[in-house]
Order: C-alpha cells, then sequence, then structure tokens
C-alpha cells in the first residue's frame, strides 16, 4: 500500500544513504526534496538518473541548496518546504578522516543536530525527525552482542559527534514530546560508497586488477571485523521506523561480523584472483584508536517492524563487486 501526499526532506540526498532513501519514498508515493551542499567536483552522481527523469524531477523530487552549517539555510528550506518527515543523511560519516578534522566533524556530526532540531522546534514540532546513529558510539563494547541499552564508549571524533547527536535526539523527544528517532547503523555498504572507504576500496581494486588496471592494493588494518549490511536495506528500515506510532531507538545490523581480510577474499574470489599476490598491509592506514569487535542485536527492530535483512556478507561483496566490474568496462570503452 502507498502512503498517500506525504512530504519529505532528506538532508545530504546525493550521498549514498540519502540517494537510496530517495527512491524509496518515491517509490512509497512521497514527495521528496532534498538537502545539498556546494562540492567544488559535483557530487550528483548517486541522484543523476532521478535529475534526468522528467516524470520526476520537479514534479515529486525537488532539490534545495543548504549546509548543515549554516542555520539560516537550515530554516530557509524547512520553513520553505514544510515536510511531514526530516530524514538527517548528511555528516562528516568518516571516522578515519575525524581525526585529521576534528572540530568539523564535532560541528557537523553532532552539534549541527541540535540545530536541524531547534530549527524544526520553532517552524512546527509536529514534523518528524530521523537521525542516523553509528555502531562505532559503542567502541570498546564488552558485550558480544550490542543493544539500544549498550553504553557507549566512543572511540573516534566521529563517534563522539554522533553519541552528541543521540543525546540531543532523546532530549527534544522528552524535552519537548517531538517525534525524534534514531537508527544505530552498523556498517552499511553498496556500490555507491566512495572509494576512500574500505568496502568499495577492495571491490573496485578487484574489478581494477582483474581487468589489468591496477597492480595491488594497501589497506591497514585487515583483522578488523565488522558487521556489514546493505545500505538500501537500512534506509528502508528508517522509512519504517518513521511510520511506527511512537518515536524510539533502534539498532539496524545484519548481527555478523567479518574480518575486512574476508572482505577481501570474497572480493577476490569474485573474480578468480589470489589475494595474497595483489593485497599488501601497512601500519601508516591503521586507526590511532580502534574499536572492539561490533556485532549488532536487531531483535527489537525485528520485533517492532520485521527488520531482517536479506544481504549479508557474501551478497553484499558479489554485489559490489559486480556493480564495479561493469564500471571498469564501461571506462574502457
Amino acid at each position: 500500500m502507498r502512503d498517500s501526499l506525504k512530504k519529505a526532506l532528506i538532508l545530504g540526498v546525493t550521498g549514498q544513504d540519502g540517494s537510496y532513501l530517495a527512491e524509496i519514498l518515491l517509490e512509497h508515493g512521497y514527495e521528496v526534496h532534498g538537502l545539498h551542499r556546494r562540492a567544488a567536483t559535483g557530487n550528483f552522481c548517486n541522484i543523476q538518473h532521478l535529475i534526468d527523469d522528467p516524470r520526476v524531477f520537479e514534479k515529486t523530487f525537488f532539490l534545495h541548496r543548504g549546509d548543515l552549517a549554516d542555520t539560516g539555510s537550515l530554516f530557509r528550506v524547512i520553513n520553505a518546504v514544510r515536510p511531514d518527515e526530516i530524514y538527517n543523511e548528511a555528516d562528516q560519516d568518516h571516522a578515519g578522516w575525524s581525526f585529521s578534522i576534528i572540530e568539523y566533524s564535532l560541528d557537523i556530526t553532532g552539534t549541527a543536530v541540535g540545530r536541524i532540531l531547534e530549527t524544526i522546534r520553532q517552524i512546527d514540532p509536529q514534523i518528524k525527525y530521523f537521525q542516523p546513529c553509528t555502531s562505532n558510539m559503542f567502541g570498546r563494547a564488552v558485550d558480544k552482542f550490542q543493544t539500544e541499552e549498550t553504553p557507549f564508549s566512543p572511540q573516534s571524533p566521529y563517534a563522539c559527534g554522533k553519541v552528541l547527536a543521540y543525546l540531543l535526539c532523546r532530549h527534544f523527544r522528552e524535552a519537548y514530546g517531538m517525534f525524534v528517532s534514531t537508527g544505530i547503523f552498523y556498517n552499511h555498504e553498496s556500490p555507491r560508497r566512495t572509494v576512500d572507504y574500505v568496502t568499495r576500496k577492495i571491490t573496485l581494486a578487484a574489478a581494477n586488477i582483474a581487468c589489468g588496471r591496477q597492480d595491488k592494493l594497501t589497506l591497514g588494518d585487515l583483522s578488523a571485523h565488522i558487521d556489514w549490511g546493505y545500505s538500501r536495506e537500512y534506509m528502508e528500515a528508517a522509512r519504517q521506523i518513521m511510520q511506527l506510532p511512537q518515536p524510539d531507538d533502534f539498532i539496524i545490523a545484519t548481527g555478523e561480523a567479518h574480518s575486512v581480510r574476508e572482505f577481501v577474499e570474497e572480493a577476490f574470489k569474485a573474480v578468480d584472483l589470489d589475494p595474497d599476490k595483489y593485497v599488501v598491509s601497512d601500519k601508516k592506514f591503521f586507526r590511532p584508536a580502534a574499536n572492539t569487535v561490533l556485532t549488532g542485536d536487531s531483535s527489537k527492530a525485528n520485533k517492532a517492524f520485521g527488520f531482517d535483512p536479506k544481504f549479508k556478507f557474501k551478497e553484499l561483496v558479489r554485489l559490489m563487486v559486480d556493480a564495479d566490474l561493469k564500471l571498469v568496462e564501461r571506462q574502457k570503452t
């Protein structure tokens, strides 16, 4: 059944998560508005197909200029659109980068959430808000499987910013009775990941090496274990969280942790290559502080709205390698 005439605003619509979310909401009959910031090199590749579709662009899909660092643009866009739902998919979401740009990461990932929520409160506190959070907030967790009750122990400026975002969401929910929900997302990947993330770096390298366009791949800690899921499925979970009668916090994860080495092996297996001949580890890519193995318990989400991810580890790696093989083949012609 399609939702009727709902209006959503996606902050960070051009990214991996924002672009999948835009597609999902359009499929459910929403009018979708997306906020995008200026990028020197352009950043519309993930939504270019929506822009190029005359049945969608400027009819049910609209773009607005703005930036989470600029309160005026947030107020202007939210006030003009007056959405039923706002999804914040815009932040500095790279944990590794956050060690080098601490102030910016804390502002855009954490403080900006306070700017957004206060803007919503002033314009229309009935607007529903969704905030993605991260498994990195748990950091050095003691429990093998983390739940919504697991204490936070962030190990990067990015994770610290997300803890602030989470606490701000709880504050506005409890202090003002606003519909503010969070999804504590474990790592979620797709062919739309940029190449500065390890998963996409691996799958693109496997495709390039298989096609004779790259000689080797240098990575950091191959022993790190990560709970990886598929971005599009996690964005569908975000939509479902916003349809619940009451706001809440939910862990979204596969419940399986696999090492970076396993990801490498699976990716190179998909192109019939031996990774030991091409992949090396360099300590200069190790992070100053590392998490323990983080594996999420999504039983609360499963009970609340039936969350049950179909794309597990092997299916996700194969999806990404196949997409990068097609990309490399297109680049050769």
